[in-house]
C-alpha cells in the first residue's frame, strides 16, 4: 500500500491522477487520461483482448477524498468486489444490480448499510417498475444491449416521472455494464454472464440548468437582429417553442410599435398592448394584432404594476372574472404554471412576456426567474433600438416627402410624373423646375446616407439646384457650382465635434441635371456620378444616353463635368432613375425597359406598372424614378420675328405684339403692360446690343417675352435720378412682370421677362383644391394667328 497507485479516481469515479506507470500498462497519457471514467479506462484495456492489464488490480480509500488503484500481484477477482464496493459507497450514484432477466438483485443506498430492507423489498421486481421511466420499453433496450455485446453504455439519459408530482419530470442518467465470471469486466464470450450492473444518477438539475442556458443562448443569438419591432418579438417566441416553454405570447405598448417614447413605469390601466407574437400549439384568447388594455386583478395587470418577474400557479385560477377570455385560454391548453416577464428598460415599460408550460412540463420555479430576466433584458433592448429607428425612419420619411415636390408642375410641353419606392430611408430626390423659354429641368439625386441626415443633406442640394436653375445655368455649369457647395456643406461636417456621428459620414451624393427646350425638340443633360437617364421612342424602342459621369459630390480632385445633347421627339420618355434601378434598365431583359415601352399610358399607370413589375427586395426600397413625355412646343402658344436693328425696331416690336396679344385674348392691363415690356428691352438690345435682334412672345405658364441679340453683354439695373431722361428700362420691366433676367449662349444673350396670367392664377388654385379638374394649357384658347417666324 505504501507504493505509488497507478491512478487515483474521485467518489463518481473520474481519474484525478494518472502515473507513468498507469501510461505504460493503459495507453492514455497523462493528460488525455485525466477527466476520463475509470470503467471508460478499464472498458479500453478489455477491448485490446491481450489478457491481464485488467487482472491484478485492487481499489482502496485514499487518506484523501478519492480511491487509489494498485496493480495486485495476488490476482483473482479483487477488482470487481472492489469496484462494486465502491461504486455501492458513492454518496450521489444509485447502482442497481440486476439478473439477465432484468430483475433486481441488490440496490445500493447511499444512507446506509447497502444491505437493507429497500433491497429486501424491490428484489426480484423487474427493472422497469422500480423506477417509473417514461420510455421503459426503449430503456430495456438499452440494458439487453450491453447485456448482449458486453459493451458499456455510458450516461444514457431518459426521463422518469416520479410519483405523486404533477406535471413533474426528471432525467436520469444510467450507466449501464455487464456482470460476468472469469475476468471480471473483460468482454469474453466463453464467460458465464452474471448480469448487469446500472448506476443511476438524477441529472435532473443538470438538464434543467442546460435547458436554460440554451434558451438564453438562442435568445441571446436571435433577438434583436432586425429593427423591426414586431420581428424581434417573433424571433422570442421563436426561440422558446417548444424548447423552453409551451406557449409564448408577447404584448408590447401600442405607441412604442409606432415608434413613441415609451413612459415610465408602472403601466397605466388605460394603456392598450398590441399582441406582436404568439407561438403554441393552440389558438390564443386573442390574435396577433388585437390591441386591448390588460385587465385589472390579473397576474399580467400585477407584473405590469410592480415590474417584477413572477412564476404564477394556474392550477386554481383566481382572477377568471377579471379577464374570462385569458383564463378560458389557459384551461384550453392544459396549462399549469405561468411566468410573467414585464419589458423593460430604463424604468420604461416596452411590453409583457407571458410563458405557459401545460401537460407533463416541468413546471416554472424562481429558479427560473434570473434566466428569463436576462432574456426579457435582450428583448426589451431589441425592442427599444427596433422603436428608435422606426421613431426616426417616420421623421426621415416625413421630412423627406415635405421636401418633394408634392404634385407635378404644369408644363406646357412635357408631362410629368414620379415614382418613390417606400422603405428603406433612403436619400433619393427629384425635382421639375420651370425655366425661361419654356424649358423644364428635370432633376434626380441620390445622398449615400439614409434617415434624418440623408433627408437633411437632399433638402440642401435641393434648395441650391433650384436656386441654380434660376440662374439659367447650362447643366455642366449649374453642377460645377453644386460641386463647390456640396465640398462646403463636407468642410462644415468635417468640422462638427468627434463625438458627433456626422464628423464620421462623409458627405456623399450623385446628381444628374437635365434641360428639355421644346423648340428645339432636345435635351441636354450633365451627370455628377448619377446613372444616365434611359430615353423610350414613341415605338418602345429604349436606348441610354451617353453621358460623360464626373465624380460625385462631395470628392474632391474633381474634373470639369461635360454635358451632352440629345435630340427628344415629339411623345417620347425621359427616364431618370436612382442608382438602385439601374440593373433593371438593361437592355433585354429590364424591368424598366419592358414596363415603359407602352409609352402611349398615362404616366401614373406608368408608374405603377413598373412599381408592379419591380421586385420586393432590400436594394431597391427607397428608389426613385422620374418620367417625362416631351412635346413640342405648340404652334399656337408662340410667335417669333426677327427685328430690322435700326430705330425702327420698338415700333415694330409694339405692333406685332399688339397683333399677337389681340389673337390670344390678352388685353387690358396684361396686353398694355407687355407692349411696355417689349418696347424698353428692344430699345435697350439696338442701343446696346449686336445683330440679329429677335423677339418672341410665348403663352404657357404666364406671358413669357424674350429679346435676344448677338451681344453676351449682360444688362444691369440702374436706379434713375429725379432728373435722368433714361436708365429705367429694367427697374419698369421689374415692377411690371414677375420674373426677368437673362440667360447666355455662344451667339448672344437673351433677356426675358414673365408676367402672371390671371386666368393662369385661378387655374393654378383651383388646380391645387382639385388637382384632378386641373386643365391643361394646351386646351386653352387658341390664338387667331399661328405665330412661328415671321419678319417684318
Amino acid at each position: 500500500m505504501a507504493d505509488a497507485p497507478l491512478m487515483v479516481v474521485d467518489g463518481a469515479g473520474v481519474v484525478t491522477g494518472w502515473s507513468r506507470a498507469a501510461e505504460q500498462r493503459f495507453g492514455p497519457a497523462t493528460a488525455d487520461a485525466l477527466g476520463l471514467h475509470v470503467m471508460d479506462v478499464l472498458a479500453r484495456e478489455s477491448e485490446r483482448g491481450d489478457g491481464g492489464p485488467s487482472e491484478g488490480l485492487r481499489l482502496a480509500p485514499l487518506a484523501g477524498e478519492g480511491w487509489g488503484v494498485w496493480a495486485d500481484d495476488q490476482g483473482g477477482d479483487a477488482l470487481g468486489a472492489a469496484l462494486l464496493d465502491v461504486m455501492f459507497t458513492q454518496a450521489h450514484i444509485r447502482v442497481h444490480v440486476l439478473d439477465p432477466e432484468l430483475r433486481l438483485l441488490r440496490i445500493s443506498d447511499p444512507s446506509a448499510d447497502p444491505d437493507t430492507d429497500e433491497t429486501a423489498r424491490l428484489r426480484g421486481r423487474p427493472f422497469r417498475e422500480v423506477c417509473a421511466f417514461e420510455e421503459p420499453e426503449r430503456m430495456e433496450a438499452y440494458v439487453r444491449e450491453v447485456l448482449r455485446t458486453g459493451v458499456p453504455g455510458v450516461e444514457r439519459p431518459f426521463r422518469a416521472a416520479p410519483e405523486g408530482v404533477p406535471g413533474g419530470q426528471r432525467t436520469l442518467s444510467l450507466t449501464v455494464f455487464r456482470l460476468q465470471e472469469g475476468h471480471g469486466i473483460r468482454q469474453d464470450n466463453h464467460d458465464k454472464v452474471l448480469g448487469v450492473s446500472v448506476s443511476v444518477v438524477d441529472i435532473t438539475d443538470r438538464v434543467r440548468r442546460q435547458v436554460r442556458s440554451k434558451a438564453l443562448a438562442a435568445v441571446t443569438d436571435t433577438v434583436g437582429r432586425t429593427l423591426d419591432v414586431e420581428t424581434t418579438c417573433r424571433d422570442l417566441a421563436e426561440a422558446l417553442v417548444p424548447g423552453y416553454a409551451d406557449v409564448c405570447a408577447v404584448e408590447v405598448v401600442d405607441n412604442v410599435l409606432r415608434g413613441e417614447n415609451p413612459q415610465p413605469g408602472p403601466l397605466g390601466r388605460d394603456v392598450p398592448l398590441r399582441r406582436a407574437a404568439y407561438r403554441g400549439s393552440s389558438e390564443p384568447a386573442h390574435p396577433v394584432g388585437d390591441v386591448r388594455a390588460v385587465p385589472s386583478g390579473t397576474p399580467y395587470q400585477r407584473a405590469l404594476t410592480d415590474l417584477k418577474i413572477r412564476v404564477v400557479p394556474v392550477d386554481h385560477i383566481t382572477w377568471a372574472d377579471a379577464d374570462p377570455a385569458r383564463a378560458h385560454s389557459v384551461r384550453e391548453i392544459g396549462a399549469h404554471s405561468l411566468l410573467l416577464a414585464p419589458l423593460t428598460l430604463r424604468g420604461a415599460v416596452l411590453g409583457l412576456v407571458s410563458l405557459y408550460r401545460c401537460g407533463d412540463s416541468e413546471p416554472f420555479t424562481e429558479v427560473d426567474v434570473p434566466a428569463v430576466e436576462a432574456m426579457a433584458s435582450r428583448t426589451a433592448l431589441g425592442i427599444d433600438n427596433a422603436r428608435r429607428y422606426v421613431h426616426e425612419y417616420t421623421i426621415a420619411s416625413a421630412l423627406q416627402r415635405r421636401l418633394l415636390p408634392q404634385r407635378p408642375a404644369v408644363q406646357p410641353a412635357v408631362e410629368t410624373d414620379h415614382l418613390l419606392l417606400p422603405g428603406g430611408g433612403a436619400g433619393c430626390w427629384f425635382d421639375t423646375v420651370a425655366l425661361s423659354g419654356a424649358r423644364t429641368a428635370l432633376v434626380i439625386g441620390e445622398v449615400a446616407e439614409r434617415g434624418i441626415h440623408a433627408a437633411t443633406t437632399m433638402g440642401q442640394l435641393r434648395t441650391v439646384v433650384q436656386a441654380l436653375a434660376a440662374l439659367d445655368l447650362e447643366p455642366d455649369e449649374l453642377l460645377a457650382r453644386l460641386y463647390d457647395t456640396a465640398a462646403r456643406l463636407a468642410e462644415e461636417r468635417a468640422q462638427l465635434p468627434a463625438s458627433d456621428p456626422l464628423h464620421r459620414e462623409p458627405l456623399t451624393a450623385t446628381c444628374a441635371y437635365a434641360v428639355y427646350d421644346p423648340f428645339t425638340e432636345s435635351c441636354t443633360v450633365a451627370s455628377a456620378g448619377h446613372p444616365a437617364p434611359l430615353v423610350i421612342a414613341v415605338d418602345g424602342t429604349a436606348s441610354a444616353v451617353e453621358v460623360p459621369q464626373g465624380p460625385p459630390l462631395g470628392t474632391t480632385g474633381r474634373e470639369p463635368v461635360a454635358a451632352v445633347t440629345f435630340p427628344v421627339r415629339e411623345g417620347s420618355l425621359v427616364a431618370l432613375h436612382s442608382a438602385a434601378l439601374s440593373s433593371h434598365a438593361e437592355p433585354g431583359s429590364g424591368v424598366l425597359r419592358q414596363v415603359l415601352s407602352r409609352t402611349d399610358r398615362p404616366l401614373r399607370d406608368l408608374c405603377d406598372a413598373v412599381a408592379y413589375a419591380l421586385p420586393d427586395s432590400a436594394e431597391l426600397r427607397g428608389g426613385a424614378l422620374l418620367l417625362a413625355r416631351t412635346h413640342a412646343m405648340p404652334d399656337d402658344r408662340y410667335a417669333a420675328w426677327e427685328l430690322p436693328y435700326d430705330k425702327t425696331a420698338p415700333a415694330t416690336a409694339r405692333r406685332l405684339t399688339s397683333k399677337t396679344l389681340a389673337g390670344w385674348h390678352v388685353d387690358g392691363d396684361t396686353g398694355d403692360a407687355t407692349e411696355l415690356i417689349v418696347s424698353e428691352l428692344v430699345t435697350n438690345a439696338v442701343r446696346y446690343g449686336s445683330p440679329p435682334v429677335e423677339l418672341r412672345l410665348i403663352l404657357d405658364r404666364g406671358l413669357t417675352c424674350e429679346i435676344r441679340d448677338g451681344s453676351s453683354t449682360a444688362p444691369y439695373m440702374k436706379y434713375a435720378g429725379a432728373v435722368d431722361e433714361g436708365g429705367r428700362g429694367l427697374f419698369i420691366i421689374s415692377q411690371l412682370a414677375s420674373l426677368w433676367g437673362t440667360r447666355y449662349a455662344a451667339e448672344g444673350k437673351t433677356v426675358w421677362s414673365e408676367q402672371a396670367m390671371p386666368e393662369a392664377e385661378e387655374e393654378d388654385a383651383e388646380g391645387a383644391a382639385n388637382p384632378g379638374d386641373r386643365a391643361n394649357p394646351r386646351d386653352q384658347a387658341k390664338p387667331e394667328n399661328t405665330g412661328g417666324s415671321e419678319r417684318p
